[in-house]
């Protein structure tokens, strides 16, 4: 067998020769300008999602993230998107808080019980979930 040396500028002269690559359209907005939910938003999104009594069967299958919901099997006695173990008479969603830079949202939920009675929590939403998504929730206490 015969080596055959190529010189630099036949090689190119045989690359400039193939017909252009076609590349696929990318997305022009840079990473960081993309759309991240809102304040408002994210506030929307918790009141519509937990509404007067929590979450209905819906959004527990479509509106949590795989993580919540597998927090969520570990947990089977209790409810891990009310941070209870029943219903409440009623939910109300506080001020949302938007961290651009770790990408999430959050606001503390305040639910109400007989007496009187309240506990809170604190849910938080990815801000470049799509579609918008409850992604955890921490109890207080």
């Amino acid at each position: 067998m015969k080596t055959t040396a190529y010189s630099l500028g036949a090689l190119l002269l045989a690359l400039l020769a193939l017909p252009a690559p076609t590349s696929a359209v990318a997305d022009p907005t840079p990473v960081g300008a993309r759309h991240r939910h809102t304040a408002t938003e994210i506030s929307t999104f918790l009141s519509s999602f937990y509404g007067h009594h929590g979450p209905s069967a819906y959004d527990r299958d479509q509106r949590v993230s795989q993580q919540l919901k597998e927090k969520q099997a570990h947990a089977p006695h209790s409810d891990v998107l009310l941070c209870a173990q029943k219903e409440p008479q009623d939910i109300v969603v506080g001020a949302v808080t938007v961290a651009q830079s770790a990408g999430v949202g959050w606001a503390t939920v305040t639910t109400h019980w007989g007496a009187d009675a309240t506990d809170t929590f604190t849910a938080y939403v990815r801000l470049d979930s799509r579609p918008i998504k409850l992604d955890d929730v921490i109890c207080a206490g």
